[in-house]
């Protein structure tokens, strides 16, 4: 006899979530790597938007005045680059707890920064999430606690599956 399927609400959560943060990772750190300058022909322009592009991302970390100038510069060098990998890594769905348990700890960093820089009054005019300049706001904030809920929520679901046995690898009691 055939077991239930393995798709049940905990995967589910995962399959959507994981889908989810994965596009958003991907696209946050395209945006800050290449986006709002697409001179993409000839390599030369190409090098010089994205060295522009981060240049203009760590004046933005900068202006959270949680890092050294030398600290932000590492930061706008080396984030959008580890997002772009981890979304792609949360898409393909290899090893998918440990990359949402790095998904939740990055988007909970970044929440508790941008939340002691809105708590600070601190005059962000671009809070750095995105490729479009966005101020930094409760509604800022709002959204980043509901990427770090959603990240919270799929990593619990993926350890708590994971506990379980796989319906289609149990054993059969024949």
């Amino acid at each position: 006899m055939m077991q239930s399927s393995p798709l049940n609400l905990r995967r589910t959560i995962v399959l959507i979530g994981r889908l989810f943060l994965g596009a958003t990772f991907i696209y946050a750190g395209y945006s800050k790597i290449l986006h709002p300058t697409f001179l993409l022909h000839p390599w030369i322009a190409f090098k010089f938007a994205v060295t522009a592009n981060l240049a203009n991302f760590a004046s933005e970390v900068e202006t959270f005045k949680v890092l050294s100038a030398s600290g932000s510069a590492f930061v706008a060098h080396t984030l959008p680059f580890f997002e772009v990998v981890l979304g792609l890594l949360l898409l393909i769905g290899w090893r998918i707890r440990v990359w949402l348990t790095a998904a939740s700890l990055l988007l909970a960093g970044f929440l508790s920064v941008l939340t002691r820089a809105f708590l600070l009054h601190l005059d962000i005019k671009n809070c750095g999430c995105f490729a479009t300049p966005e101020p930094l706001t409760g509604m800022t904030l709002v959204r980043d606690g509901l990427f770090v809920a959603v990240a919270l929520l799929c990593t619990y679901c993926a350890v708590i599956d994971a506990r379980k046995p796989h319906p289609w690898s149990a054993p059969s009691n024949s």
